[in-house]
């Protein structure tokens, strides 16, 4: 369902808006393609930023475990 709004632009960004839109999409399917754009962008780097943080987590302990490994390997000449 889409709702109708009213929103103040300057005419440097309408100018750009129109330029994006062409004469296959509205003025108004322009802003709401950059703004799904800009809000699937917004998700990635939260999920990306909620992952770094659970490997970041993890490293220590991840860095202990090959560190265990690593002295039980030899090297034969």
């Amino acid at each position: 369902m889409k709702q109708k709004t009213s929103i103040t632009l300057s005419s440097d960004v309408l100018k750009q808006i129109d330029r994006l839109a062409g004469s296959e999409l509205s003025r108004s399917g322009a802003i709401e393609a950059v703004l799904r754009a800009y809000f699937r962008q917004k998700e990635r780097q939260r999920l990306n930023q909620r992952d770094l943080e659970l490997i970041n987590a993890a490293a220590d302990s991840l860095n202990a475990e090959a560190a265990d490994v690593l002295e039980y390997q030899s090297i034969d000449d």
